[in-house]
Parts: C-alpha cells; structure tokens; sequence
C-alpha cells in the first residue's frame, strides 16, 4: 500500500472543541460555589507541599504536569526559556490524516467497537518501508509535532523534527498520531458512542498506556509498516514508547525514551490525583455528562491546570522569575486571582488550556499516566523490559523531579541487567521537565537522538550525518602516542590483553576511543555498537578538565565510509561522566551509560563482563579502592593503565624547577585545576595489588616517547604502566 507524502487534510471526523458548540464558559470564580471542594485542594496541596523535599537543588522552567504548555508570561523576564510548545493552540489540524481501525480490545476487559486515529505524517516511507519513525506525545500533545511547511502553524517539536534537524524528514518517515483517549482527532471521551448517537461521556472505559500503545501498533500496521526504525517520545510519550518496545518488540528495532520512567513516583502521583478531585468536584463536571449541559467544568480544569504547572517550579526558579515583579502582576483576562506575578501566570495558564482541552480527557490520560507500571523493583523491571528486543537510548534531565534522573537510571539498570543494548545521558539543564521541548540543551539531547537514529539506519546514514559535522568538532584525541602529548599510545597494548570475543566494559572511555577499535577488531563495526562510518578517528583537541576520562572526552569523532558489518561476536560497553563525550560515544554508534566511577555501579552484575578496563584515568579517581574493587566484581579480568609519575623526567621537572610538572598530554593542566588527584607510580600500584591480595597477571611498561617496552627499572624508565589484574 503506498503511503503518501504529508497533505492538507481533506476530511475526516469533525474535531470536537473542548467545550461543545454553543456551551457556556463558567464565570471564574463566581459559578464555583463548592467551598467544601476549594478547601480540599488547599489543604490536598498543603499536604503535599510538606512531602516535598525541603530544598529541590533544581532550577526548571514554565511547564504543565506531564509536559511543557506554554512560557508566555516568563519569555520578556528570561530569554531562553521559552518553550517550543508556546504557540499551541485548539486550531484545526491542516495535515490531519484518519484511520478507522478494528475492535480494540482494553487491559480493563472492554472493547471499543469503533476506534479512529487522528494521525499526521512527515516525510516520505521508502520502498524497503524501514525508514519509519514513530513519535508519541505527552499527556496534552497532539498529532501537529512539527511544521508541514512555512506557511504551517508550528509543532510542539519542531526543534528536532523536520528537514535536516535531529530526525530529519529528508531522511525519516515520521508518524505522530493523537493518543488514544485525546481529544484532538483520536476516539476519546468525547467521541461519538456507536452505541448512543452520544457522545462518550462517563461511559468511556478506563483506559492505560498500554492501550495507547496497542492503537498505535495498529495503525502502524493499517500504513502498510511491519517493523518502525524507532519509536521515540519524551515524558508520557516515553511511556508510550517503553510499552511499544515491550508489547511490539517485533516491531521496534530502537526505542528513545526521554524526560520519562517506568513508573509515576508517589510524589508525582500525588499530583495528578488532586488534579482530577477538583475536576470531578467542579459542579458543572455532571459525571461527566457535561457534554449534554449548556456549560463545562472551566474551573476544575483550570485549577487541575494550575496546579500542574507549580510541579514544574522549583523555589529557585520561583524566586528567578516571579520575584523581581511580585508585586506588579501582569493585567491578563482572567477571573482567578491575580494579585502576585505567579497568580496572573497560572490564571492564563489555565484559561488558555481550558480553551483547547476536555476535562474528561484529562481524567483518562492521567489515570493512563498513574496507572503504567513496568515495575517497583529492579528484578520485575529486568523481566519486563528483558521482553524488548532493540536498542535502547534513555536522556533524562539534571532539574526534573517530575520524572527524576533516579528513574530513568532504575529503567537503565533494569536493560543492562537483561542484556539489553543501552545508552543513557543524564543531561545537565537548568530547564526542568520542560528540557527535552527548549532549545538550551538541543546540541546535547538533539544531537544524540539523531545520531541514535542514523546509526540504527546504517553506515551509510551515518556517514551522511558525520560529514554534516564540522571538522573540529567532529575531531578525537583517540589516535595512539604519548602520555605527554594529548594523543594516546596504550590502546593496542591493552588491545593485547583482551582475547577476542570477550565482552568489554570500559570504565572512563571518553569518546570511545579503545571500544571502536575494539569493535572493529572483532569485525562487527556496526553490530557490536559502532557504525563502521565512525571507527577511523582524527586526532583532536584537548578535552575538558571534566570529563572523568582526561585523555579522551568531548570530541566528535571523524570516519569514512564503505566498510561492511558483519555479525555481532562481543557485547562492548563504555561508562563516562563527562556529556560531550556521551554524545561523541552516541555518536559513533557506541553503547555507553553515565556514571560517576566514584560512586558503585549496582547497574553491572556480578562477572557481567569478561574484561573490566580502566585507561588512564585512575589517576583521576578519588575512591581508587572501591573503583578497582568495583572493577574486579565486575569482571572476570580487568586491564588497568595509568601514568607513571615516578618517570626520571618528572622527578627530574619537580627536582629542578621546584614546580609541579606539566606538558602537553595528561600534564597538561595546572596544578590547581587538574583532575590529576593521584600521582602515584608503578612501584605504589604493586604495593597496593599486594595489600590488597590482587594477582598481577601481566605487567607492561612503556616509554611513550621512545616507543619501547621497558624491562630494566620501570618505576624510574617508563612513563605509562598497563596492569592485566583479577581476583
């Protein structure tokens, strides 16, 4: 069946507007004359706001509870922060497409007899029809994620979607329909009953993400489309996208999960509940019914509204946007109080929602929402998820205590536990739950999705999106010489100490240097987590003082294209701190976890891997015991290389200058902002393995410089020590 490229909608079901035609907008407050249900949200956020964390170490930006709305008030105050979803609104959908689908059977035992999906499409489905890339959206998105053209209104996620963005349309067959229970197009609570004439009301069946998920499988199917390249969606949508993965895992080869968890935090839940108790309590809700009333519940929804927005707003960002005009709100047209800059904020926050979205639709979505649940323990989450079978990228943000980074490690932990292929990046941010929708960390979260998607896509994609890259940043500092220059030279030694199909953890791996030779040593460039485009990189630049690998972080890698994959012989796995380096690793095609190595990785099994490697990077670790402990649970045999300043030249620098050494490579910084905490030597290393009762396998000394194996006083002659160690 050919798919079309996208066009203006010709027909279709009518769209219903949030409130029937001809109803009543309830007078805001005067009409909500309960004061029985004003004191119980009062005293329900109360409640909650004592549960909090006394201080949240976060600064997020203007978002709604499950995803961003609009930073209208805020845009004059703080630049930056203004949302992609700004300009929403509950205008037409120009490029609207419909599919009326088969009997729907729910988790809840009931069926839907009459199910149409409100859909758009981007781009053009290739012959082979496996360059599809399905996107859900959060809880008050729609079909209209990106602009059709120029003359289009804007899409909630036009920053990363569209002609030569993250998920390039010139490339990708993009789908986003409205989620089953919306409002906007797709059967929800205020769609026509088949078996009424009526619309749905209270009598529209509970329903989950799963559900979402299972519709969305379906019209993918109805397009003709066996198997999508990837399903990506942030928040809700992450949901969405990990039921997917689970439930169609034929048909998912990747999932993106972003701003997401596997399951609502009770702190989060807490939320939703008060939300859905003021509009079930707001007198013109009718159960439901209101449809068939000269009103809608205005009210309770723009409460529910309201108080969603605050889950966004830490007191830092509080204090930021809101304080400097406490006292001179803005003159917005609504009846809720605005007598404080944040009242007139969330009183045109939830007049404008109001304007767009059905209160029983906000039930449904976010009982959805409350009632998804992968798993509360890391066993049942690894059994779950072990049902998934394609590659895996996870982003969570560093400000988001809607959906915590905390979560979308458990969700991590739980792949790497099944065995699962996985990249994770908690980014740094500033923005909140609203991060994965603002442009301020595009480079990061934008970068890897696309490059997640190109590697998935091939070699040859993945040249195609390397070339764009400019030259400098493309570049890496994993070409191998010496300690003293920012180039490297330890790789193929340590090479020497891994037999080849072991599978590789490698602990600090910067940009991911030893794990795309690695890689291309065992023949699976592609397969083994590197596409073939990206294993042939230039030397670069010095990175930052930060990444927890000094030698070899925050570079981009540069390639040539034309090699071939073959099958997958070893499972290769890198962990880094720094972010640009994550992107650079995701960017190559390399699966790579953020970690701290000063901290335990509980996300690694017992003998989970064969070989444990750490490269010059211990001299940056400040828990070197529990690091090198940690490495030996891990695996069976680790490989550990590090700088060694008791090398004559360095005694000599220290002895005749009378100054902390320095020089191009790993000296290279000063001595107050070196990550060098550790300036130990080969003879200190041997000490300690035999403190520790550590067998020392094999020991090899180098003299970088030189080019030479060193065999006559190591500790004085080499400068770079590779240890083979285990248990």
């Amino acid at each position: 069946m050919p798919i079309p490229r996208a066009r203006p909608s010709t027909g279709g079901p009518e769209l219903p507007n949030a409130a029937p035609a001809g109803a009543k907008r309830q007078a805001i407050p005067k009409r909500f004359s309960d004061t029985r249900v004003c004191l119980c949200v009062l005293y329900c956020v109360s409640v909650v706001k004592k549960l909090l964390p006394s201080r949240l170490n976060v600064v997020v930006s203007i978002s709604s509870l499950h995803e961003p709305l609009l930073s209208w008030y805020i845009l004059p105050m703080a630049e930056g922060f203004q949302s992609s979803d700004s300009l929403r609104s509950g205008k037409p959908l120009m490029y609207a497409q419909y599919a009326q689908l088969e009997p729907v059977s729910l988790e809840m035992g009931a069926t839907l007899s009459d199910v149409t999906v409100c859909y758009e499409t981007y781009g053009t489905l290739n012959v082979a029809r496996d360059n599809a890339v399905l996107i859900c959206h959060a809880l008050s998105g729609d079909s209209h994620v990106a602009r059709h053209d120029a003359d289009d209104d804007a899409g909630w996620w036009d920053l990363i979607i569209g002609p030569g963005k993250p998920i390039d349309t010139n490339k990708y067959f993009v789908i986003c329909p409205n989620i089953l229970g919306g409002c906007r197009g797709t059967t929800g609570p205020n769609s026509i009953n088949p078996a009424t004439g009526r619309r749905y009301g209270r009598d529209f069946p509970t329903i989950t993400i799963h559900d979402m998920a299972d519709v969305q499988a379906m019209l993918v199917r109805h397009l003709g489309i066996d198997s999508l390249l990837a399903v990506v969606g942030g928040s809700m949508g992450g949901m969405l996208a990990q039921s997917l993965a689970v439930r169609h895992a034929a048909m998912v080869r990747g999932a993106v999960a972003v701003a997401t968890a596997p399951r609502f935090s009770s702190q989060s839940l807490a939320f939703d509940v008060i939300g859905r108790n003021v509009i079930l309590r707001d007198p013109n809700f009718f159960g439901g019914d209101y449809y068939d009333h000269d009103t809608v519940p205005s009210v309770g929804l723009a409460i529910a509204r309201m108080i969603a927005h605050i889950t966004y707003l830490s007191p830092e960002a509080m204090q930021e946007k809101f304080e400097a005009d406490r006292h001179r709100p803005r003159d917005v047209a609504t009846e809720f109080e605005k007598k404080f800059s944040i009242g007139s904020y969330l009183g045109y926050q939830g007049d404008k929602f109001v304007e767009r979205f059905d209160a029983n639709s906000y039930v449904a979505i976010t009982t959805a929402i409350d009632l998804f649940d992968l798993g509360a323990t890391r066993e049942q989450l690894r059994q779950r998820l072990g049902e998934s079978a394609c590659r895996w990228l996870v982003v969570s943000f560093s400000s988001d205590w809607l959906f915590p980074p905390s979560q979308s490690q458990d969700l991590v932990a739980a792949l790497l536990a099944s065995g699962r292929s996985v990249s994770y990046c908690n980014v740094k941010s500033a923005c909140g739950h609203d991060a994965f929708l603002l442009p301020n960390e595009v480079q990061s979260y934008g970068t890897m999705i696309g490059s997640f998607l190109a590697n998935l896509d091939g070699p040859k994609s993945a040249a195609k999106t390397q070339a764009a890259k400019p030259a400098a940043e493309m570049a890496a500092a994993d070409s191998p010489t010496s300690i003293f220059t920012a180039r490297r030279l330890d790789y193929e030694r340590i090479m020497e100490q891994i037999p080849s199909g072991s599978s590789v953890l490698d602990l600090g791996c910067g940009a991911g240097g030893l794990l795309a030779r690695l890689a291309r040593r065992e023949g699976s460039p592609r397969d083994a987590g590197v596409s073939p485009a990206l294993c042939d990189p230039l030397a670069g630049t010095p990175p930052s003082p930060q990444s927890s690998s000094p030698t070899d972080a925050g570079k981009m890698p540069a390639g040539h294209e034309g090699e071939t994959p073959s099958s997958r012989h070893t499972r290769l796995m890198g962990v880094e701190l720094d972010e640009r380096a994550i992107v650079a690793c995701v960017h190559r095609g390399l699966d790579v976890v953020q970690a701290d190595l000063n901290q335990p990785l509980p996300q690694f099994g017992d003998g989970q891997f064969d070989t444990v490697v750490l490269s010059q990077t211990l001299q940056a670790v400040r828990d070197v015991e529990g690091v090198i402990a940690e490495m030996l649970r891990i695996g069976k045999r680790c490989v550990v290389s590090f700088p060694n300043f008791g090398y004559r030249k360095l005694r000599q620098m220290l002895f005749d200058a009378g100054r902390a050494p320095e020089s191009s490579g790993i000296l290279r910084y000063k001595w107050y902002n070196t990550p060098n905490i550790r300036f130990f030597s080969i003879a200190d290393f041997e000490e300690f393995c035999r403190e520790k009762t550590i067998r020392i396998q094999r020991r090899i000394a180098l003299d970088t410089e030189a080019g030479q194996e060193i065999h006559d006083d190591p500790n004085l002659n080499a400068d770079l020590a590779i240890f083979a160690i285990s248990r």
